[in-house]
């Protein structure tokens, strides 16, 4: 039970120590003794209300972070905890608050990113009915990947929630363009183009979309990858994963993804189709000039 004592009682030790408070008689008539009798009343500095979580006392001690990550900070700031600080029996450390819901976060992201890039290549799958054809377009999201990565590294970044945000969407914009240029090629090759005509034609035709697109996709980020204001923490990460993997699977699109369509596809055709001349020189394309 709390008393609530008037304001002018809790100003005085005085009026506190003379309150009456009933004490055990053994089966006799109620008896009182006043309360300076069993406790010491004074004034003493203390804290202003007092907090409990899972019903244990609790203090809260909070920080702003600038300047930096939250992650390292939190890294650091446990490292120099267990290392200089003592702590006494019964007593415990927890982090919380926005780390917590970072860690939180984090957790989700590791079913997430899996459960998206396997969605990706079922669609892919379910568009074109063909493995190899599906794993062609899917070889842009490894390279938009390391585009990403790198742009954080050159702009001194962390790998953050949002930036994990940004390497999903990055996904989508690196496989778009891959179904846009392999759709055209096994378009040209099926209405009787050679292999290497329609490669060739494919990725010439559609150079002007697949550039159009990634211009689009990343000039559209660029306010953000410079944002200094209110929320920069998390549009600057995002947007410099999603113009640094667009250039980079751009780069994929146009040039890596016809090789490895040629490579991939030379074989199945090779009694009708030479292929490229260079490929001529490769040990599996000639198996007489093998060393």
């Amino acid at each position: 039970m709390v008393v609530r004592l008037p304001e002018t009682v809790r100003e005085n030790t005085d009026l506190i120590g003379r309150l009456q408070i009933p004490v055990p008689t053994g089966g006799g008539p109620r008896a009182f003794v006043p309360l300076e009798e069993v406790a010491t009343i004074a004034v003493e500095k203390g804290p202003n209300q007092i907090s409990r979580e899972d019903g244990k006392r609790r203090v809260v001690v909070t920080a702003n972070v600038r300047g930096r990550d939250l992650g390292s900070f939190i890294a650091e700031a446990q490292a120099k905890v267990g290392a200089e600080v003592e702590v006494p029996a019964g007593y415990w450390v927890s982090y919380g608050g926005t780390f917590e819901q970072l860690i939180s976060a984090a957790k989700r992201l590791q079913l997430v990113v899996p459960a998206v890039l396997l969605l990706i290549f079922g669609l892919l799958f379910a568009l074109f009915r063909s493995l190899k054809d599906s794993a062609i377009v899917f070889s842009g999201v490894p390279l938009a990947l390391t585009g990403g990565v790198a742009a954080l590294l050159m702009r001194g970044m962390p790998l953050s929630i949002s930036a994990a945000v940004g390497f999903i969407a990055l996904s989508g914009v690196a496989v778009l363009n891959g179904v846009v240029l392999v759709s055209f090629i096994r378009s040209l090759t099926e209405a009787g183009r050679a292999p290497a005509e329609a490669i060739r034609e494919g990725a010439l035709t559609r150079l002007r979309p697949v550039l159009m697109t990634a211009l689009v996709a990343s000039l559209g980020f660029v306010p953000m990858a410079l944002n200094v204001g209110a929320g920069a923490e998390v549009q600057r990460p995002l947007a410099t994963v999603v113009i640094g993997g667009i250039i980079s699977s751009t780069l994929l699109t146009l040039l890596v993804l016809p090789a490895l369509y040629s490579l991939v596809h030379g074989r199945e055709r090779s009694a009708e189709w030479p292929g490229p001349a260079w490929l001529d020189h490769l040990p599996f394309r000639n198996p007489r000039k093998a060393v």
